[in-house]
This record gives C-alpha cells, sequence and structure tokens, in this order.
C-alpha cells in the first residue's frame, strides 16, 4: 500500500523525539517551578489542548496543585478563570485565532504571568504577544509543518512539557535515547502497533469505539478521541474505567455489534480493568494499552502509540488521516473574527474596586458593593483630578520596566515619557530595591543633561542622590545585616531555594531566589527565620523578583522626604507610583503618601495607592496609562486628567 501523508509524519517522529531531548529548558521549566505553588490554566485546541491536559495533568500530579485544561472558548467566556492562576496558552503554529483572542482576555483579566507555548517565532500569537507585558514566550521551533492532525508539533510540545516537570523532579525515570526504545508495558513501540491492526480493522467495520482510561492516563485518551472525530475516522466516547460501570456498559448489550473497547491501562488499574473484562460479553472486542506507569516516559510512549493506532484505523478506512478533503466552509468557521462574534466580559464592579476588595481578602462571597468603597475611591479621584503636581516619584522593577530576573531596559514609549516631563521642568524621583544597574540603565536611555535632574533612591532609599553621580555608600558594617547574611546563607545550605544573598552594608541584604521561584510564600520562609532568631521582621521588604531586609529607618520614603527637603516642595505636590503597594510589598512605604497610584498590587489604606488604571493595564502598561493622562503646566507643574 502506497505510504499515505499521515504515514510520512509519523516517520518524521523520532527526529522530532530527538530534537525534544536536546531543547534547552531552562525559561520553560523556570515559569513551571514559578507555577508550582498554585494551580493552572493550560488552553489548548485540538492536539494543542492534549499538550494542554499533559501539563495539568503532571502539575497536578507533582504540585498537588488541581489544574485545569480548557479550550480557548471557556478562557474567552470566563476570564475570570485567569484572575489567580498562571496561564500557559499551547499553540504549534500561533494562528489560530481563538488563541490569540484567548490570549487578550486572559491578559485583561489575571493578576499572574502568562505563558506562551508555541514552535513558530512569526505568528499571529507571538505578534499579538509582543505587544503586552509580563507574557512569556517559550519559543521551540519546529521545521516540519504538520497535517490536518497533530503529530510532530504534539510530540514535540509534549516531550518539552513532559521532560521540563520530570526534570525539575529529578525523575528516576529518564527518557530513553531513542523513541524506539519507548515501551507500551512490555512491548516495544512497533511491536504493540502492530498487533493492534486487526483490532482496528474490528473497530472500523462497526464504526464506534469506547475508550476507558485510568485518570492518570487521560492526556493519551482524549488525544485518541480528538484524532477520531476530527479525521471523522470514528465515533469515539471517552470515560475512566469507574465511569464505564455507571450506565455506558449497555452499549455492549444493547449495540454489541456496533461498538469495540479499547482500555488504557497503568499497573495500578490494571487488575481492575482484567475484572471488568471478564465480564464483558464474550463476543465484544477488546484491546489493552498497557503502560508501565504514569511517568513522563510513560505519558509520551503511549501518545505515539495511539498516533501509531490512528494510522491504522485511517489504513483501514482508506483515509489519509493528514490530507483529508476539507470544505471551503470548513476553513471560514476555522477563521471566524472571535472578537467581533463574542463580546467581552462585562466587569460587575469598578476596576479600582475590585483591586482594593482583593487586596484586602475581601473576594466571594464577601460584600463587595458597599457604598463606602465606591465613595472612598470617588473621593480619591476627585481629590486627585484636582491637585497640582510638582513632582513624581517612580519604582523602577515593574513601574518603569517588566519586573523580570533579568534587567530589563526602559521602553522607548517610558523615555519619551520621562523626557516630556522633564522638559517641562517636573521633577522626577525614582526609587529602586536595586543599586548601580539603575542608574546604567539610565543613562542609556537619557542624556547626561537629564540624568542631573533625576533624584534616586537607591536600595530601598538607603542612598539617595541623582542619576548622574556615582553610588558610594557608607563603610561601615552593620550587625544586624551581618547576622541577616548568616541567617540567609545557611538557609541556602540546607536546601531553601536561594540563588545569590546579596549584603549591601550598612543598608540591606537583598535576597533572590533560584529562577522560576515565586516572593510570596518565601517571604513567610525568611521572616519565620528572622523571628526564630529573635530578629525584627517589619523591615522585610518583597517585590517580585527579590526580598530585601532593611536596617531600621530604611525605605523608599525617604526618597519623597529628600524631595521634599531640596526642592521645596509641598508634600501634597508630589506623586507617588509603584507596582507592590500592599505591604509587605517593597512600594508599601511609597504608596502611604497622600497622592500615590499602584500600577499593580494598590495600598490597603482606602484613601490613597488606588489603581485607577484599567484592569487589563498593568505594570509598565499601566505607567504608560497614567503617564498620557499628566498634563503638564506652567512652573513645572502638571495634573491628571482623568
Amino acid at each position: 500500500m502506497t505510504e499515505t501523508n499521515y504515514d510520512l509524519e509519523l516517520a518524521a517522529l523520532p527526529q522530532t523525539y530527538a530534537s525534544a531531548l536536546a531543547a534547552e529548558l531552562k525559561g520553560l521549566k523556570a515559569a513551571l517551578a514559578g507555577a508550582s505553588e498554585s494551580s493552572v490554566i493550560g488552553v489548548g485546541s485540538g492536539g494543542s489542548y492534549t499538550v494542554a491536559s499533559l501539563l495539568c495533568n503532571l502539575h497536578e500530579t507533582y504540585t498537588g496543585r488541581v489544574s485545569r485544561p480548557s479550550t480557548p472558548l471557556e478562557l474567552i467566556c470566563n476570564p475570570t478563570l485567569a484572575s489567580s492562576s498562571p496561564v500557559f496558552l499551547i499553540s504549534a503554529e500561533g494562528k489560530n485565532p481563538d488563541i490569540t483572542e484567548a490570549l487578550l482576555r486572559a491578559r485583561r483579566h489575571s493578576a499572574r504571568t502568562i505563558h506562551a507555548l508555541t514552535n513558530r517565532t512569526s505568528s499571529p500569537l507571538m505578534e499579538s504577544i509582543h505587544g503586552l507585558t509580563d507574557v512569556s514566550a517559550h519559543v521551540f521551533e519546529l521545521d516540519k509543518k504538520d497535517g490536518y492532525l497533530a503529530t510532530n508539533s504534539l510530540l514535540l510540545d509534549a516531550m518539552l512539557v513532559a521532560r521540563a516537570y520530570g526534570e525539575l523532579d529529578q525523575s528516576r525515570s529518564p527518557f530513553p535515547d531513542q523513541m524506539s526504545q519507548l515501551r507500551i508495558g512490555d512491548q516495544a513501540l512497533p511491536e504493540w502497533a502492530n498487533n493492534s491492526r486487526s483490532f482496528a480493522e474490528e473497530a472500523v467495520k462497526r464504526g464506534s469505539m469506547i475508550v476507558v482510561y485510568s485518570p492518570l492516563l487521560k492526556p493519551i485518551a482524549s488525544d485518541l478521541e480528538s484524532k477520531l472525530s476530527e479525521a471523522a475516522l470514528l465515533n469515539c466516547q471517552l470515560c475512566d474505567l469507574r465511569s464505564f460501570a455507571h450506565g455506558r456498559h449497555l452499549w455492549l448489550s444493547q449495540r454489541t455489534d456496533d461498538c469495540v473497547v479499547l482500555a488504557i491501562t497503568e499497573p495500578s488499574l490494571g487488575q481492575l480493568w482484567d475484572k471488568m473484562r471478564s465480564l464483558f460479553p464474550p463476543a465484544m472486542p477488546t484491546m489493552t494499552m498497557s503502560l508501565g506507569g504514569a511517568s513522563p516516559p510513560d505519558l509520551i510512549a503511549g501518545l505515539v502509540a495511539q498516533m501509531q493506532f490512528v494510522s491504522a484505523i485511517a489504513s483501514a478506512s482508506g483515509v489519509d488521516a493528514a490530507k483529508p478533503s476539507v470544505p471551503d466552509f470548513s476553513r471560514k468557521l476555522y477563521y471566524l473574527d472571535l472578537t467581533s462574534s463574542i463580546p467581552a466580559p462585562t466587569d460587575m464592579l469598578a476596576a479600582a474596586e475590585v483591586s482594593k476588595f482583593e487586596v484586602m481578602g475581601a473576594r466571594w462571597p464577601s460584600a463587595r458593593r458597599l457604598g463606602s468603597m465606591t465613595r472612598a475611591r470617588a473621593d480619591f479621584q476627585s481629590s486627585l483630578a484636582s491637585q497640582k503636581f510638582r513632582a513624581v516619584v517612580f519604582d523602577f522593577d515593574g513601574t518603569l520596566c517588566s519586573s523580570r530576573r533579568t534587567d530589563q531596559a526602559l521602553s522607548t514609549e517610558i523615555i519619551r515619557q520621562l523626557e516630556r516631563l522633564l522638559q517641562a521642568e517636573v521633577v522626577i524621583g525614582i526609587a529602586s530595591g536595586r543599586g548601580g544597574s539603575i542608574l546604567e540603565a539610565l543613562a542609556k536611555a537619557l542624556p547626561p543633561e537629564l540624568l542631573e535632574r533625576i533624584d534616586v533612591g537607591l536600595y530601598n532609599g538607603g542612598w539617595v542622590g541623582t542619576a548622574s553621580e556615582p553610588v558610594v555608600t557608607a563603610k561601615e558594617t552593620s550587625e544586624f545585616l551581618s547576622h541577616v547574611t548568616r541567617l540567609m546563607r545557611r538557609l541556602k545550605s540546607i536546601g531553601v531555594p536561594i540563588d545569590t544573598v546579596r549584603p549591601t552594608h550598612p543598608i540591606q541584604v537583598s535576597v533572590r531566589f533560584r529562577e522560576g521561584i515565586a516572593t510570596e510564600q518565601m517571604w513567610f520562609v525568611l521572616a519565620d527565620a528572622l523571628r526564630q532568631a529573635g530578629l525584627e521582621t517589619a523591615s522585610i521588604m518583597r517585590s517580585k523578583h527579590s526580598i530585601d531586609i532593611l536596617s531600621s529607618g530604611v525605605s523608599k520614603s525617604g526618597l519623597v522626604a529628600h524631595m521634599i527637603q531640596h526642592h521645596r516642595i509641598d508634600p501634597y505636590q508630589i506623586l507617588t507610583m509603584g507596582d507592590q503597594g500592599a505591604w509587605p510589598g517593597n512600594d508599601a512605604s511609597l504608596l502611604e503618601h497622600r497622592y500615590s497610584l499602584s500600577v499593580d498590587s494598590p495600598s490597603r489604606r482606602i484613601d490613597r495607592g488606588w489603581k485607577l488604571a484599567p484592569s487589563h493595564k498593568r505594570d509598565v502598561d499601566a505607567t504608560l496609562w497614567y503617564l498620557e493622562r499628566m498634563v503638564t503646566g506652567l512652573g513645572g507643574t502638571f495634573h491628571i486628567d482623568l
């Protein structure tokens, strides 16, 4: 028989397997590690849904966090799914309009980083990602283009996800060097595929298949159903081994000649399946895909095996599963314009009020429609709009540039807005937990004559100067910080995922964690260590990328005090802005100022520190939204036009 396009795609799988084994996974592993303290939402269609399902399956297995695979439409219709969980969007080619719309809806509602796993550097999805902040793209190029059904892209992306989780868990079940070494129980892949052909022919004759599976192997079953249905090869039902006993068994007695049963099992449920099969009518054809377990290599072996099984069914049906006849209306269905077809869900509350309720813990079912909060927001907004300002103090990471582990450059839009304010003689201050790297970033972005006019408070305000002068810290050593440094290094030595401990005497000790580790939970680990040592914990401040332990009296508000004295500015004529406004966020002192705005997490005070920017704008996007509404006037003044 002549080889089909689908056969040729399957023949390329070993090469794709080798590419997946050789891929560098540092960024993807960091993303998964960073999501380990929360549930995740995996989003995809067709074969990409299988990868999303695999990701959620492994996330639950290794972290114990209940996670949910979703189609793009589920996220589009209910974007609050993304409100507190990291989202992983999967799309091989990135041209599916559904996934792009899901990205935009998720970015509008998500408070967490959004990740995209794709195989194309250039695509509509990537174009949308480039226009958004806090979206991480993990691109693994694939030269081969799949046909109608996902094959090589599915194997590549599934392997990348499975490898990443296995390596993060230091798995004792590594992937074999070659795909041919994968096994289905005690059978080699080619042997199992060959043995499945007669069963596939019987399934085609009967026209329907029931697939029962172990819950640990659901991604394999889901992908089989997807392929059989999308290529119109067979009617296929899915249920786990016990759900089958709750009614679907009637197919075996009332539609005996119309179906076959395939079981996808692993050792923990092998005995259950054997007992079930012994009760079936003798004439009912059955076959077992008995995997050796549910480890990442087992899941990949099952995915490859069912692709081979689909090939056998397609062959028995006389169909090329990679190149079916697709009518014109089908293409039009695929490329429907979702933006104009599906209205965006309306916010039931003003975004500013929602952010305040969230940071104060007033989530559903707490009362969130209290008039007092609405009045507080209206009062602050009115007061802000009527106030004239002479100065603005910005946080740096997460406010003027993206908060990433590696130092980020200022965007062209931010630079243009800063230059506009400086040229209008507005006084600008920048407060950051970092040190001299801030001065380097500013020197690359602005001319020397403007640098002289920017006040900076580095090391969380422990050193104050201008952006044009070198940082010179005092030479004395703080016993408190020395003790803190010893404690942090001891924590690192016993396995706490600390990357670096950087003391800057006599100001602070900055602690960074291994890539992908979120700082929310680590704050409690460090605070508890200080508490046990009898040290003060109120000075521990958290940003998105580090935790800083400050000496007494050090805070970003020190820069505000300096500017009041040095420039003789009325405190009420200074506007402050940051992303971490709720203590122990490192902008808490900045957003304690009377006139203060948040670009992400607001202050818990209801008379200040509001996030007035739209819900879908955060961090740099929110900063730009505020900057665009700063109207300059005479004498170095400006006001906010909302």
